[in-house]
């Protein structure tokens, strides 16, 4: 009987986490998702490589890449011929950024804002820059396109050949006018994936999706 009421008690403060973890408010919006690309070039190229386009992704063939020149925990660089793309991270200061919480606790906007890599805690680090160089013109991403996005993930090690991988890439459109700049970033809970649009040498906009 004892070990039935223990089995209960631990039954029901699991329950109890679960749902006070379930309201947390989540402010983050669908509107920069996949399902809301309208044009219809961007959106083909996009189910190539994104897992927010997975479902169009039939018969779609794959873009042409960049490879990765050099990176560790604190930047990323892909450049081939006249197209260089480099992407910094840096520590989250705490003394520079305003934190809102849900009771106190769950970490739920930073500086007003909905934001992306952790769920519910006080993010560790930040994209600090992303550069690319195309034909020998630089285009400039703008704070706004990432002050957002938080946890940035560079490389991962693959558990079963120990090789050194990443989920950063750089995509080339067919017709050569759109570079797609790709990250999966975030926590095991927070993980987020955004692409960065660079149409004829100008940065366009920028889609994420999570919850996969």
């Amino acid at each position: 009987m004892k070990v039935i009421f223990i089995f209960l008690l631990i039954l029901s403060i699991s329950q109890f986490s679960f749902s006070q973890t379930d309201d947390i408010p989540d402010y983050r919006s669908k509107r920069e998702s996949f399902a809301k690309v309208t044009e219809k070039e961007i959106r083909y190229d996009l189910a190539s490589f994104t897992i927010g386009g997975i479902d169009e992704s039939f018969a779609k063939l794959p873009l042409q890449s960049i490879p990765i020149l050099k990176t560790d925990k604190n930047f990323i660089v892909l450049a081939q011929d006249t197209l260089n793309v480099t992407i910094t991270a840096d520590v989250f200061d705490k003394s520079k950024y305003k934190v809102q919480y849900y009771e106190t606790k769950y970490a739920v906007k930073v500086n007003n804002k909905a934001f992306w890599g952790t769920k519910s805690e006080v993010p560790n680090r930040i994209i600090s820059s992303i550069t690319a160089v195309i034909g020998g013109d630089t285009v400039l991403i703008p704070p706004s396109a990432y002050a957002d996005l938080f946890e940035p993930n560079f490389y991962y090690t693959d558990n079963n050949s120990s090789a050194t991988k990443s989920h950063c890439a750089v995509y080339i459109s067919p017709d050569k006018h759109r570079v797609y700049i790709y990250m999966i970033n975030g926590t095991t809970d927070g993980r987020y994936e955004v692409t960065w649009v660079i149409q004829d040498k100008k940065y366009l906009r920028r889609v994420v999706d999570y919850g996969f």
